[in-house]
């Protein structure tokens, strides 16, 4: 079939073009809303800037195909093979990629909001600026998966893998990220305000300029993790490991550290004002220029701590064991 008997037929009323074969037809610009194009043969086809809002793709072979800044919105692509598409802007809004084969697709700037990709393998794919604002994204394979800038906000990641992704400048505000392994992952100047991190490793991680504020992280392990400038006012840091982490200049605010391990952690220039570290472990921790201003350290333990410029009259001391291993009454 090619363009002009199917944009006639169209036309005409008719919508279901199940297992039609248009491989490499020109259907750029082409106005198709609520078509069906189950099991249809889409092979290098161009519907780039295409109108199928409310189309049935279902088991389409779209191998090669331009849908670059096509409107796809609450549409079906379930289990479409989709392989090495070019999907660069298109709008996929509420529209299911259950099983869908996305290998070597082009997915730059896509937007997937509220769209259900579970189970979707994304393994080494550009995600850049992608919009997956509340997707359900469980037990997709992200694994060195670029989603740098990305917007994940809402989404659902659990079972998700993520091993060596980047998310650099990207948005999770409020995301569950419970008990999830990010180990090494960059997260520099990413949006994390609200997210749930309780649990999590993100051992050697880069957080350097993240935004996690009131985010829950109790028992996180951020060992040598990066948090340089990062901002986690009123953050729950409950017995978390952040042991040899780097939190100069952070910003710590009326954050919870109760129990927390900072061992030879730096805060050099941290503000820790308001903060809670009762009974937290600081053994050998740079606080140098450290803000302790209304710091409550009642039961911690500071052996060995450098400390030089610290007012500790600003701070609560009862039963601290200060740096020279005295004990405050």
């Amino acid at each position: 079939m090619d363009r002009q008997e199917l944009l006639d037929r169209y036309a005409a009323g008719e919508r279901d073009f199940s297992r039609v074969n248009l491989m490499g037809v020109n259907l750029e610009k082409a106005q198709l809303p609520d078509i069906d194009l189950t099991d249809a043969y889409l092979g290098a086809v161009n519907l780039s800037r295409a109108n199928l809002k409310g189309a049935n793709l279902t088991r389409a072979f779209l191998f090669r195909a331009d849908l670059s800044f096509a409107k796809i919105r609450e549409s079906s692509l379930t289990d479409a093979d989709l392989t090495k598409a070019n999907l660069a802007g298109s709008e996929l809004v509420k529209s299911i990629l259950k099983g869908a084969k996305l290998s070597g697709a082009i997915l730059k700037h896509v937007n997937l909001r509220l769209a259900n990709l579970e189970g979707v393998n994304l393994c080494g794919a550009n995600l850049q600026g992608i919009n997956f604002r509340s997707a359900n994204l469980k037990n997709v394979n992200f694994s060195w998966a670029n989603l740098s800038g990305a917007r994940l906000s809402g989404a659902n990641l659990r079972g998700a893998t993520l091993n060596g992704i980047t998310l650099s400048e990207a948005y999770l505000n409020g995301v569950d990220l419970q008990g999830v392994d990010l180990d090494g992952v960059d997260l520099s100047a990413a949006k994390l305000s609200g997210a749930n991190l309780s649990g999590a490793n993100l051992s050697v991680a880069n957080l350097n300029n993240a935004q996690i504020r009131m985010a829950f992280m109790s028992r996180a392990n951020f060992q040598a993790a990066n948090l340089e400038q990062a901002n986690l006012l009123r953050s729950d840091l409950c017995e978390v490991n952040l042991s040899k982490a780097n939190l100069t200049e952070a910003n710590l605010t009326e954050a919870d550290l109760t129990g927390a391990n900072l061992n030879k952690a730096n805060l050099t220039e941290a503000n820790l004002h308001k903060a809670s570290l009762r009974n937290a472990y600081l053994w050998g921790a740079n606080l140098q220029t450290v803000d302790l201003q209304e710091t409550n350290l009642s039961g911690a333990n500071l052996r060995g701590a450098r400390s030089q410029d610290v007012n500790w009259q600003q701070a609560i001391l009862s039963k601290t064991t200060m740096p020279d291993g005295a004990i405050s009454q």
